[in-house]
């Protein structure tokens, strides 16, 4: 998954396009970009609720899907580090276009080798393309807002930014749920609507304006520079710690809902499997935008009750086989999760000064990303030689601990 959270943005410079290139307004620009990063979002959860019947088709084991889903993590950070910023001076367009490229690929890998193997390098794909459009994406809606609506401030850019992405987690595997539901064919069907619906998008962003002035001299190529801040790296590792935890939440969810839902509750229907992912993301995504106007410590507090409440409530849940408490349980920790990553990049962001905010923050999405991958794994390495309900209890109560600490931590502070 990709997060993203509101920052100030620079003033972006208009750039006239090429004559070649027709272009649109910027306000049309601004939705049909958050329209672009929404589907490639959705693209990026699509087989969530699918991964059981590519497991039954190529006979893994589910410790394998941890390993699928983890990829993809991998896919994301190494991306973001990699490559995030380089539209900073190619150009927010090419970026964009490129990203969507790299969807398209990866939907046509899922089609015409839909074994283990191409799942791995479709997923890595996935992570790429991710990687590739979050910090470009973000900025874009920021820049082409700014020139739209001058006097509107950044808030909407960056809630809209909020809301595609992790709404197009939630919406993803929803869609390939009912598509697998009641469509023929359920492991072609979701991905040749989406080689469809990411065509589309990516003409639409080819007409959206440029707002990046490219430098006269090129610039060489590097990593993007991740620095922490002098003298605050304890409050650093708290939030660090936060974000990790919040991502690790929502990744368990991703990867292993389906898996819990057959396995535990017996519950095989591939639009549950899609339902319980889209009621977690869509509740990450809408809680923490309604809470905007809260102050921070409120904020934490109520992430510190949901978290706790939601963690406990998956343990109950699985260890009841109760369906209900489990989807409550997702709601809930969806919530707290939400709300507690962008608490997390709120306390990293005021740590450093604004000429050093983007490398902070590189710091704490990498590590969130590690957050994302790792727990996953680890629950997958567990399930070699445990079964499923004892170590997502388990997973449920490290959870509550940590949420506990960092919260507390940044509470203190």
């Amino acid at each position: 998954m990709s997060v993203t959270t509101e920052l100030p943005v620079a003033a972006p410079r208009a750039v006239p396009a090429p004559r070649r290139t027709p272009t649109t307004g910027h306000h049309a620009g601004f939705w049909l970009i958050a329209l672009a990063f929404l589907s490639m979002a959705s693209f990026a959860a699509l087989p969530t609720p699918l991964y059981v019947l590519f497991q039954r088709e190529d006979g893994f084991a589910t410790p394998m899907i941890t390993v699928v889903f983890a990829v993809y993590a991998l896919g994301v950070g190494g991306s973001l580090y990699l490559v995030g910023h380089v539209s900073d001076w190619v150009g927010r367009r090419p970026m964009t276009l490129l990203a969507t490229a790299v969807e398209i690929l990866a939907a046509v890998v899922f089609l015409v080798w839909p074994e283990l193997p191409g799942l791995l390098v479709a997923r890595v794909l996935t992570g790429i393309g991710i990687g590739m459009l979050t910090a470009t994406a973000t900025a874009h809606l920021a820049e082409l807002w700014a020139l739209a609506r001058p006097a509107a401030g950044p808030a909407t850019a960056g809630t809209v930014a909020s809301l595609v992405s992790l709404g197009g987690f939630g919406l993803g595997p929803l869609i390939a749920g009912v598509l697998a539901q009641f469509a023929p064919h359920p492991l072609v069907v979701p991905f040749v609507v989406f080689l469809v619906v990411l065509a589309v998008t990516g003409l639409g962003s080819a007409v959206v304006p440029e707002t990046v002035t490219r430098p006269a001299v090129p610039r060489r190529w590097s990593p993007q520079r991740v620095r922490l801040p002098e003298g605050a790296r304890a409050a650093f590792v708290v939030a660090a710690v936060g974000a990790a935890v919040a991502l690790a939440v929502t990744g368990m969810f991703m990867a292993l809902s389906p898996s819990i839902l057959a396995q535990v509750m017996g519950q095989t229907s591939r639009l549950a499997a899609g339902l319980v992912p889209f009621a977690v993301f869509g509740s990450a995504a809408v809680v923490p935008a309604l809470l905007a106007r809260s102050s921070r410590r409120q904020q934490l507090v109520f992430a510190l009750v949901t978290s706790v409440v939601g963690a406990a409530a998956l343990a109950v849940g699985v260890l009841t086989a109760s369906l209900p408490t489990f989807v409550a349980a997702g709601v809930v920790a969806g919530a707290g999760s939400g709300t507690l990553f962008r608490s997390a990049v709120g306390a990293a962001a005021a740590l450093a000064d604004p000429a050093g905010r983007g490398e902070v923050l590189a710091a704490l999405f990498l590590t969130g990303y590690a957050g994302l991958a790792l727990p996953v794994l680890a629950i997958g390495l567990l399930l070699v030689w445990l079964p499923l309900v004892p170590v997502i209890v388990g997973f449920a109560a490290v959870v509550l601990v940590l949420t506990a600490v960092s919260t507390g931590s940044m509470l203190r502070r």
